[in-house]
């Protein structure tokens, strides 16, 4: 799959949110090892803190599916903007696919971040 194709997921996993509150449409599409893609919208509650981000909807999926191994996840915003993960779905990435790729639209362009590159310093149990 193409990072395009990868994204026009993410963008059609927008227009599936529930975000009565922010009006703020995300979509995410993970890419799994074996090349599955998983796909999760943001779902917002009236308690702010029971609203789950799309990019955790769509790890979720795929970890209730024995997923372990991924490769990258696409995230869009309906409103065009770009939608950078917020630090609870940093952390989310930085443990499940710690070397994978984050692709987001800036100015109407695809760009790529590895993960360490947004979140270069993520919680991790010593071992």
């Amino acid at each position: 799959m193409t990072d395009e194709e990868l994204m026009q997921r993410a963008r059609e996993a927008a227009g599936l949110a529930y975000a009565p509150y922010s009006n703020f449409f995300v979509g995410a599409a993970l890419l799994s090892r074996n090349g599955t893609v998983y796909t999760g919208c943001n779902v917002e509650n009236a308690s702010y803190g029971a609203t789950i981000c799309a990019e955790r909807v769509a790890f979720g999926k795929a970890v209730s599916r024995g997923e372990r191994e991924f490769s990258a996840i696409a995230v869009a915003a309906a409103s065009g903007v770009a939608a950078y993960p917020c630090g609870i779905c940093l952390q989310v990435m930085s443990e499940l696919m710690p070397e994978g790729r984050v692709l987001l639209e800036e100015d109407h362009k695809l760009v790529s971040y590895t993960v360490r590159e947004l979140l270069p310093k993520g919680f991790s149990l010593a071992t």
